[in-house]
């Protein structure tokens, strides 16, 4: 169904029920309620194309997320959600684009085509080159997580390092002297995974700071690797104490060999990190945590990004979080053996 049958229907011409569409110029109550009533009887959406061709907007936001080949940790899924919902709530859609691999060509028709007002990044590298591309097209983005370098762009984030470095503290404060790190992947330390590399910035500071023994070991981001990880950390460095993680899809593998090895926690082997809320709570016993606020942090990317489409040239903003760790029952003081 057309204009023009809205119009034949109505008994006015496709002018006029353009009009009364875009809101350009008047149209009498009566011609305007007429013209409604048969919309409301066919049912006939505008088209999205020819309205942002008039517009100059598609009304769509785009929204990077890793290769579908992978299996999003809950983390990333919520930050999904809370850009469809906060888009959602400004009557924009978001289009879905994997990046990495063999998606890349994704990314590339998200760009070319501009079929995005603006991007919203996800899973930054220090060295990113979808950010640089998009910096080069002049494309409005925001990403979640930072570059090495990130003057000049917006971006919202957690601050990795200074929450795994209060672990830390705090885990030093409860007597603990040998301290493990349970990163990400080694995969994702390789390609500079800026999560994975602050974490271990973070770390390694901190246990400077308070002469402690520091131990790193990756682990990729699933249960069955959380489970095989502790089985690691007890044949090679039994003398640990105290872990702290930013690697919260590996929790539930964590505490199935946790209980399979007879570890008591916190007696045996105190536990902080960074996780979300429902992560942490679902933890036994619950996980000492800072609680990254996805939701929080998708709406806060979707603003950002709005302001710039607005404003193309106004200055950059970012926001750097640094949610208080909230103290649960993972962590004790350090008992001798």
């Amino acid at each position: 169904m057309n204009i023009g049958e809205i119009a034949r229907r109505a008994g006015v011409s496709r002018s006029t029920v353009s009009y009364a569409l875009s809101g350009r110029r008047s149209v009498s109550t009566a011609t305007r309620q007429r013209i409604q009533a048969v919309i409301d009887e066919i049912g006939y959406r505008p088209n999205a194309a020819a309205r942002a061709l008039k517009e100059g907007r598609t009304r769509t936001l785009g929204l990077v997320i890793p290769p579908a080949s992978l299996r999003l940790t809950d983390m990333q899924l919520g930050f999904v959600a809370s850009v469809v919902e906060a888009a959602a709530r400004a009557d924009l859609d978001v289009l879905l684009s994997p990046s990495g691999g063999d998606h890349d060509r994704s990314f590339e028709r998200l760009i070319s085509g501009r079929r995005a007002d603006g991007i919203i990044l996800m899973e930054i590298r220090l060295e990113d080159e979808r950010v640089t591309r998009l910096r080069h097209e002049g494309i409005p983005f925001v990403t979640i997580g930072h570059t090495a370098h990130p003057h000049g762009t917006c971006w919202v984030d957690v601050d990795y390092a200074a929450l795994v470095a209060r672990c830390v503290h705090h885990l030093a404060d409860l007597g603990h002297r040998s301290i493990a790190l349970l990163n990400r992947s080694a995969e994702l330390v390789a390609v500079g995974y800026g999560p994975a590399h602050r974490a271990q910035a973070g770390f390694a500071e901190a246990v400077l700071q308070r002469g402690l023994t520091g131990i790193e070991l990756p682990c990729p981001d699933d249960a069955a690797a959380g489970e095989e990880w502790i089985e690691q950390l007890r044949d090679r460095h039994p003398g640990v104490t105290a872990i702290t993680t930013i690697n919260e899809a590996s929790l539930p593998g964590l505490q199935r060999g946790l209980e399979r090895l007879g570890i008591a926690v916190p007696r045996e082997l105190s536990i902080a990190g960074v996780a979300a809320r429902h992560w942490a709570e679902g933890f036994r016993p619950q996980l000492t945590a800072a609680d990254v606020p996805t939701l929080e942090m998708g709406a806060h990317a979707v603003e950002l990004l709005l302001e710039r489409i607005a404003a193309p040239a106004g200055p950059p903003r970012h926001l750097l979080l640094a949610p208080p760790i909230s103290l649960r029952d993972s962590t004790g003081p350090v008992h001798p053996h």
